[in-house]
């Protein structure tokens, strides 16, 4: 179960995110209503929700889940791989110290690690080598886990710029999967829901307290999560698809 969220308003800089995508700039306005339904469909989740402001000098900044890592025993700073995300650190830590007090870490130079390209299942978080995070920054990471009695596992990554870009753990053994995950050995002993490729985006969405929170407009996705027995809650990410995001990577969830 989950009992908090941290997420952040969305900057005007946000039309100026990084992206890879050719969809044009997000529409500011819209993405500002799409980011309240998103929380609207938190909230239904029985969770409470940190709201932090805008931070204007960081355009990617509402994607929250890439400097911060939050665990069932400590918080971890990460050290985002893209260096414009780097000052992003400085005002998660006193947020995660609202819930964490002293039990921070941190992943420190040269390592990097983008919280993205981490997956947790259960004790065990399985981390994505990428573009993003490299064999230092996850090595750090595992040792910050062992630290507190958990483990992390490296998955290298072929395609995707995260580890969630094309996976989501939906708790009770059933993993989300598209692209490159659906036959990696390392989920071998999971569940795998494979995802048509023309609805790889939806591969990243969230479970949170028995909801699946997708993307709309992927039918069959939508009928396979429902089909596990699932609740799920769309919403409508086409302003963040635009700068690389998706649902999972606007909270921290824990």
């Amino acid at each position: 179960m989950f009992n908090y969220i941290i997420a952040r308003t969305p900057c005007k800089a946000l039309i100026d995110g990084i992206s890879s995508a050719d969809d044009g700039k997000p529409d500011y306005d819209l993405a500002m209503k799409q980011h309240l339904a998103y929380l609207d469909a938190l909230r239904k989740c029985g969770v409470e929700i940190l709201l932090l402001p805008p931070l204007e000098d960081y355009p990617d900044s509402v994607f929250v889940e890439d400097p911060a890592l939050c665990t069932k025993h400590c918080g971890i700073v990460t050290r985002p791989g893209a260096d414009t995300r780097r000052g992003e650190i400085d005002s998660i830590e006193p947020a995660l110290r609202r819930f964490y007090g002293d039990k921070i870490e941190h992943i420190k130079a040269p390592g990097t690690l983008d919280a993205g390209d981490v997956m947790m299942v259960g004790d065990c978080f399985y981390i994505g080598k990428s573009a993003r995070t490299n064999e230092e920054g996850a090595s750090q990471l595992i040792t910050i886990l062992e630290k507190y009695g958990m483990s992390g596992h490296v998955v290298p990554l072929e395609e995707v710029l995260h580890l969630k870009t094309g996976l989501a753990y939906l708790e009770n053994g059933n993993l989300l999967a598209a692209g490159e995950f659906i036959n990696k050995p390392e989920f071998a002993h999971l569940n795998i829901i494979e995802i048509p490729e023309s609805e790889s985006y939806a591969a990243n969405c969230i479970w949170v307290n028995g909801t699946v929170i997708m993307p709309s407009g992927y039918p069959a996705t939508e009928s396979r999560i429902r089909e596990l027995g699932y609740r799920v809650e769309t919403v409508d990410t086409s302003e963040y698809r635009k700068v690389d995001g998706g649902v999972s990577c606007m909270s921290l969830r824990f």
